[in-house]
């Protein structure tokens, strides 16, 4: 699948759609091949599009084996952009919902921050962080601070 991305909020609303739907193509397709992501979920690194897609692959498989739509949405959302580079930073809720009734079950917030770049005119991925602030006392990520 070739998507073009035409700007960043196009990128944006991919990165929801393809969660929610969990189409590991579709959410791939918004990255660089030579990606590189600091993640603070299971692997705390991947090098390159092959390491990346077999992390989306788990957390999508998991979220059908328990049965879970996951909504997307970007708050605080800052963009700064010039022709070729992006910078995006901004607070990322996942709420987890019952695909069977809709209700809702959990909801966490991660700190994320992504740097785009043009590629045939088409905006990716090439850098993503995310990120939670942590609990001294306990050690533990905090996921609704504000």
């Amino acid at each position: 699948m070739t998507e073009v991305f035409f700007t960043v909020q196009d990128v944006l609303e991919n990165y929801k759609n393809a969660v929610y739907e969990k189409d590991v193509e579709k959410f791939l397709s918004m990255y660089a091949p030579d990606m590189h992501i600091y993640d603070c979920w299971g692997n705390w690194e991947s090098n390159g599009i092959s390491s990346w897609k077999e992390n989306v692959r788990e957390w999508f498989n998991g979220l059908s084996e328990d049965g879970v739509l996951l909504k997307v949405e970007f708050n605080d959302l800052v963009v700064e952009e010039n022709s070729n580079l992006a910078f995006v930073h901004c607070a990322v809720t996942f709420a987890a919902h019952q695909e069977e009734n809709g209700e809702q079950l959990r909801q966490i917030t991660n700190r994320f921050t992504y740097g785009l770049k043009k590629v045939n005119e088409s905006w990716v991925i090439a850098h993503e962080h995310s990120s939670l602030p942590i609990n001294i006392e306990t050690g533990k990520g905090i996921f609704n601070l504000k």
